[in-house]
């Protein structure tokens, strides 16, 4: 899957969290990418520009980065 199409994708997560307020909607879209995406999904996420991600998105995929760093240690 090509990066436009998985920020597209972790957008679209966050955005359907947003109304439970920041920290929760965090919590819930890293929650949400651990558990569905695929490691090659995350990995291309992760090795790719963040930029075009909202803050919400942001955020998660830094806590989905330091639990995945953090499993592997």
């Amino acid at each position: 899957m090509d990066l436009n199409t998985l920020s597209r994708m972790a957008n679209q997560i966050a955005r359907a969290f947003e109304t439970q307020g920041h920290d929760a909607a965090v919590a819930a879209t890293a929650e949400h990418i651990m558990k569905f995406w695929d490691p090659r999904m995350k990995a291309g996420m992760l090795g790719g520009d963040r930029s075009p991600l909202t803050p919400i998105a942001a955020e998660a995929m830094q806590r989905v980065e330091k639990e995945l760093a953090a499993k592997a240690a």
